[in-house]
């Protein structure tokens, strides 16, 4: 089964947030980079884009297929991950460790709509 951390916002797209302050930082979960295999690139929207529940946040790409990675939370992007360029792998060996941006949350009561860890669990087990 794939890790899930306490603490952490889930999407049912497979991202995961991690909040502190109005920082919300985004990443994808254990269960989507297990699906996607070796990851080959990964890029964030630029900072400053302004962003909608739904919309794309980067693009992950493995050697299976590319992926969107959409924001769950409204925000403006105020970093990309400086180490994605050299090193898109770390999020397969890292991915609660390795995220895609940051933003600075529009509405933070967005959050209540994502997953808790268990619910994240179950949602995962039944699909």
């Amino acid at each position: 089964m794939a890790q899930i951390l306490s603490g952490l916002y889930y999407s049912r797209d497979h991202e995961w947030l991690r909040v502190e302050g109005d920082i919300a930082t985004l990443g994808i979960t254990d269960y989507a980079q297990n699906a996607l295999g070796d990851i080959v690139f990964a890029d964030g929207e630029p900072v400053g884009s302004e962003l909608s529940p739904g919309d794309t946040a980067g693009v992950v790409e493995s050697v299976k297929a590319a992926s969107d990675v959409y924001t769950p939370v409204s925000g403006t992007v105020t970093e990309i991950n400086p180490t994605l360029e050299n090193a898109p792998e770390q999020i397969g060996s890292d991915p609660y460790g390795c995220y895609l941006i940051k933003l600075r949350l529009s509405d933070p009561a967005e959050l209540d709509e994502l997953l808790d860890d268990k619910a994240y669990a179950a949602f995962c087990e039944s699909l």
